[in-house]
């Protein structure tokens, strides 16, 4: 954002590499979107601290601009004014920036600035063993097991919304010109009295043409097929809007989904992709690599968006959710109760008295959110047992006062903190914003860590270069050859 909180208009900095080589800095929807990226770690404290490293040096390369620490964007240009991310000419970029422009037509460019963390996470092939998973093969070991985890956290997810939801307000700007049912709490913001993340909610990025695809997760082959009937099945609103306008592209194709990675969802099974191959052959053809949670809202009270605590908890959650007993859902895989037990803590999670539905059966939110973390203790000391120190344990002791008290999450300490202070939420996240600005800034990098970012950064913008030079083909037999490289995974799933 620029210096007042509005979205910064200039594109994305030079000094911080190339948004399409670049391994740690790159960009989601817009040019100002950025999207700050660690490598695997086997602990917190290493994934923290290059998660610090990254943002600092960034930090130190914006001029008279600040990273926006919340999830809700504040104040939004036009939607003509919003720049969408560019990744140069190459063909590999204009396939990216054309999706986005697809993103544009179908959801609009508001919805796309709302911004999350992603947490993977994987497990060494022997954990699969252990567990006596079924499979062939260590491939297919390692996908139902990873299947399995994605059923328990589609299931228990709801907790995570409940515990670490942070965006329980919006700025009115975001939603002028919408019909909505949320309460004033001052001239700039809007909110939801019980809600713990709105990014979360019908109000986020959701949207009703996907609302019917179900990709539930009772294994790899059901949920590829119907993925792949996604990315190619026409969906009339699009077809009326064609793929050019004006001899220019505006989308890559007419069909429910453009690519696989339109799909909205809290996890995704994911596997490293070459260039221009499908996710979902990849997919098919070598299995589930790792997981990729993707509900967890920013931390506005940490400068990285993310404490080592909630990190601590996730990993004995995404531990536990792999070791429980995962029964498949019914009906085909449908998950109708685990998708409204989300929604629901989304918009209304710390209402007084609120319940859930388990096995079919009502339960109040808060006795299940404590047998959960109850269960989760064991996996937790594990970890610790593994790792040393308690902070697995004490990361989820610490949720205990969440759950039998509601003030005390985060989404409703930030109202108070608003209501307290007679702040609207874009003041206040402006405030904050321009802390951890200063924080990071003031605790300079060392010159190699430095010296390695900058030449990183110069690295990547050859790299680009290259790529484009090496181009043979036109976008256009790009584009016809990225969609034929989509396989029914019928035929390429491992059996």
């Amino acid at each position: 954002m620029d210096a007042q909180g509005l979205l910064a208009a200039t594109p994305h900095p030079s000094a911080l590499g190339s948004a399409l080589t670049n391994p740690r800095i790159t960009t989601d929807y817009s040019e100002a979107l950025l999207e700050l990226i660690t490598g695997t770690h086997a602990t917190v404290p290493s994934l923290l601290s290059e998660l610090e490293d990254v943002h600092r040096f960034v930090a130190s390369q914006l001029k008279g601009e600040i990273i926006w620490n919340q999830s809700m964007p504040a104040h939004l240009p036009a939607e003509a004014d919003i720049p969408i991310a560019w990744y140069g000419r190459s063909n590999t970029g204009m396939l990216k920036h054309v999706y986005r422009r697809g993103l544009a037509e179908r959801y609009g460019k508001a919805m796309q600035c709302i911004a999350g963390v992603h947490y993977n996470f994987s497990v060494p092939d022997e954990f699969w063993d252990i567990l006596d998973t079924e499979g062939a093969t260590q491939e297919e070991k390692r996908s139902k097991g990873y299947m399995a985890l994605i059923r328990n956290f589609t299931r228990y997810s709801w907790l995570l919304m409940y515990l670490f939801g942070n965006s329980p307000a919006v700025s009115a700007r975001f939603l002028e010109g919408v019909t909505h049912d949320l309460s004033t709490l001052d001239d700039d913001t809007l909110y939801l009295p019980y809600a713990t993340s709105l990014r979360m909610s019908d109000l986020g990025y959701n949207n009703k043409a996907q609302s019917d695809l179900e990709l539930c997760y009772n294994d790899i082959e059901t949920f590829l097929s119907r993925l792949y009937v996604a990315v190619t099945t026409p969906w009339p609103p699009y077809q009326a809007l064609g793929t050019h306008r004006n001899g220019e592209w505006i989308q890559l194709n007419t069909n429910l989904l453009q690519i696989e990675n339109e799909y909205y969802s809290s996890i995704r099974p994911k596997r490293t992709t070459e260039r221009c191959e499908r996710p979902s052959t990849a997919l098919a053809a070598r299995g589930v690599q790792y997981i990729e949670v993707r509900c967890l809202d920013i931390d506005p009270a940490a400068p990285t968006g993310i404490t080592a605590q909630t990190s601590h908890f996730m990993d004995a959650f995404l531990l536990f959710c792999a070791v429980e007993d995962s029964p498949f859902f019914p009906q085909n895989g449908f998950c109708h109760d685990s998708q409204d037990n989300f929604g629901l803590v989304a918009k209304m999670g710390r209402k007084p008295g609120l319940a859930l539905v388990k096995s079919n059966k009502p339960i109040s939110l808060m006795d299940w959110a404590s047998e959960i973390l109850e269960g989760m203790l064991p996996y937790a000391d594990l970890l610790d047992a593994t790792y040393g120190g308690q902070n697995h344990v004490q990361a989820v002791l610490a949720q205990h006062p969440k759950v039998s008290n509601p003030e005390a999450t985060p989404s409703a300490q930030l109202l108070q903190h608003l209501r307290d202070e007679g702040i609207g939420l874009h003041d206040y996240t402006l405030r904050q914003s321009r802390a951890h600005h200063e924080w990071l800034r003031a605790k300079p990098l060392g010159a190699a860590v430095q010296e390695q970012f900058m030449s990183d950064a110069a690295q990547s913008l050859r790299t680009q270069l290259q790529i484009e030079q090496s181009d043979t083909e036109s976008f256009d037999e790009y584009v016809a050859r990225y969609h034929a490289g989509l396989k029914n995974p019928v035929s390429t799933v491992h059996s």
